[in-house]
């Protein structure tokens, strides 16, 4: 990948990590946003959304165009991330992990208003791989990781431009080392593979990922950002995508956003940014 491309990346994730400092976890009155627990999770497709572009199938169209939402203010973000897990409250079960799971994540109204339930909209029980061959496929969670739960939401086409397609997952590991893993052979993914195949004729191009140094991450042990292109069968040209993934202790949250025309990076950025700090708030919740 080019030096242009590669400082392009970089200055988007410093731009997401402002937004992730700014906050956006709570509603006006001061409250962690809460949303439903979704019931039951059906079983995740393998092929066009194995890694969580949200193209499984299409959704309703909204009355009117919607932009990401402001971040509200917390505070001034502290000078380090110093948060330890309550003992009692890391999950050590399956039953415990599934609990966390979908009190964490967030319901379509939770991540921007306008947003809507992908369909399908919920999976579990499985998590992405990607071989050699470059192509995401998904396999069951092998035994290191307790509950892996999914939610596809949409922002749908509306005034001229295009339908955002969202993903959001929150993953519990036997132990912070397991998830710390998954963080670091993310990074390594665009690396070996900077063009990665989904299936259906969608693709994932000039990927390039980046962790972003600890002393700029305020609200996770470990954040990391990632930017290409996707693109479609029959599109005329790609569409950009972003995708940020978090750590703490032994959960790992990442959501991804596939952009579309009227969209600019700024607008995803701010979509997955603004996701990720809310998914990240409730995470800290549970294991406090």
């Amino acid at each position: 990948m080019s030096v242009t491309r590669r400082r392009a990346t970089t200055a988007a994730g410093l731009r997401a990590v402002g937004v992730l400092l700014e906050g956006g976890a709570e509603n006006g009155g001061g409250e962690p946003v809460t949303g439903g627990t979704g019931g039951g999770a059906t079983a995740e497709p393998a092929g066009d959304d194995a890694r969580g572009t949200g193209t499984a199938a299409a959704s309703p169209t909204a009355s009117a165009a919607t932009s990401p939402s402001p971040a509200s203010s917390v505070g001034a973000p502290p000078d380090a991330y110093t948060f330890t897990p309550a003992p009692h409250r890391v999950p050590k079960t399956p039953a415990r992990a599934r609990e966390l799971t979908r009190r964490a994540s967030l319901a379509p109204e939770d991540w921007t208003p306008g947003m809507v339930p992908h369909i399908p909209y919920e999976s579990s029980g499985t998590v992405p791989v990607l071989p050699d061959s470059c192509v995401w496929t998904r396999e069951p969670a092998p035994a290191t990781v307790l509950d892996a739960y999914t939610r596809r939401i949409d922002l749908p086409a509306t005034g001229g431009k295009g339908r955002v397609s969202g993903t959001l997952t929150v993953t519990v590991h036997r132990d912070a080392a397991h998830a710390d893993r998954e963080m670091r052979s993310t990074v390594q993914e665009s690396f070996r593979c900077p063009t990665q195949h989904l299936g259906g004729g969608e693709r994932l191009e000039g990927l390039q990922s980046m962790r972003l140094d600890p002393k700029d991450v305020k609200n996770a042990d470990a954040t990391l950002f990632e930017a290409g292109a996707h693109r479609a069968s029959g599109d005329a040209r790609p569409q950009p995508y972003v995708w940020t993934k978090s750590r703490i202790g032994p959960v790992v949250t990442a959501v991804s956003v596939k952009g579309a025309q009227g969209y600019t990076d700024s607008d995803l950025i701010r979509f997955a940014a603004e996701a990720g700090a809310k998914l990240l708030y409730r995470v800290e919740l549970e294991l406090s």
